[in-house]
């Protein structure tokens, strides 16, 4: 590395002069690597070693199959190829001197947008302001989209929270990422609330700035419910840290579990299913430690057994 870090900087002309293999030997010495010019001389008169003339020959053997193959092929996949072609290297050697050669396999699996600005101004404000606590149900939601890959394609989940309890109120899986995605986990949240003969009135309903949710439907539907919109700043997860919290919690224990997902997930179907058992078994049988290790069902159920032992404000409320 010595040897070529000389021969990378000799001949450069730093303030009119031609930098020679002295000087280098000298900043080197100071910087405490000890060589000196001799020692270049002779190592560059000796004869390249048996495994650098043959890390020479791999190269190029490398450099024809990444290029015959797109430019896609990572360290895994030139290693196979070379020992189809009965070309005997080891893996870690193929590692090395790909990376000598500044190659890389295509890194595939590039996150989708899910959230796509309206591009308008600021309109509706930060009324959460990273804050994301509620003093009982019904006073704080939150919502986001997340994505899934299947065999047949992407398949795109909203979900809609409620701060209090981390309960699951809303949710819908579909294959575009159109406004009726995000409206429909909407509608199952304030219906399975109105079910519950709970008043949603004044809650406030927070999410991103994506188009799903600043979209005329969407918005008329919040003032149809008396709920109060807020939106996080362009750009900005922490504005919406909750709700990507639990997108991040459902790709691990659901989507990205060997033992649910098996060998992949086939299409919308398969997803469908598998999140209404998540949700189901997230809402009545999972444990939070921000819950005191209670299900968000049994914490609204000590909520609402206890109702009337909270401010006359808040009963009055709810």
């Amino acid at each position: 590395m010595v040897i070529e870090y000389i021969d990378t900087h000799r001949g450069r002309v730093i303030e009119g002069k031609k930098l020679g293999v002295e000087p280098i030997c000298r900043v080197l010495n100071e910087a405490g690597v000890q060589i000196a010019p001799r020692t270049y001389y002779a190592a560059k008169k000796r004869l390249p070693s048996a495994r650098a003339i043959r890390d020479e020959e791999l190269k190029e053997e490398i450099s024809r199959v990444y290029l015959q193959n797109y430019g896609v092929y990572g360290v895994r996949k030139v290693h196979a190829q070379l020992r189809r072609e009965g070309i005997e290297v080891a893996r870690c050697t193929v590692e090395r001197l790909m990376r000598q050669l500044g190659l890389q396999g295509l890194r595939r699996g590039k996150r989708p947008r899910t959230t796509i600005s309206d591009g308008q101004g600021p309109g509706v404000g930060d009324l959460v302001a990273r804050s994301f606590r509620a003093q009982a149900p019904n006073f704080l939601w939150v919502a986001d989209i997340t994505y899934i890959r299947t065999f047949s394609g992407w398949v795109y989940a909203a979900f809609v929270l409620d701060v209090f309890s981390r309960r699951i109120v809303g949710w819908q899986v579909s294959t575009s990422l159109h406004t009726n995605l995000a409206l429909d986990a909407l509608e199952m949240g304030i219906w399975s609330r109105k079910r519950a003969s709970q008043d949603v009135t004044g809650l406030v309903h927070h999410s991103d700035r994506g188009v799903q949710y600043r979209a005329v439907r969407y918005t008329e539907r919040l003032a149809e419910a008396e709920a109060v919109a807020s939106v996080g700043s362009r750009g900005d997860s922490y504005d919406n840290a909750m709700a990507e919290a639990f997108n991040s919690l459902f790709k691990g224990e659901l989507i990205h579990n060997p033992l649910k997902r098996g060998r992949g997930w086939q299409s919308i179907n398969d997803v469908e299913i598998a999140v209404a058992e998540y949700i189901d078994w997230y809402n009545h049988r999972r444990v939070h430690g921000e819950l005191g290790q209670r299900s968000p069902a049994e914490a609204e159920e000590v909520y609402w057994t206890t109702r009337y032992d909270q401010p006359a404000e808040l009963t009055r409320a709810r």
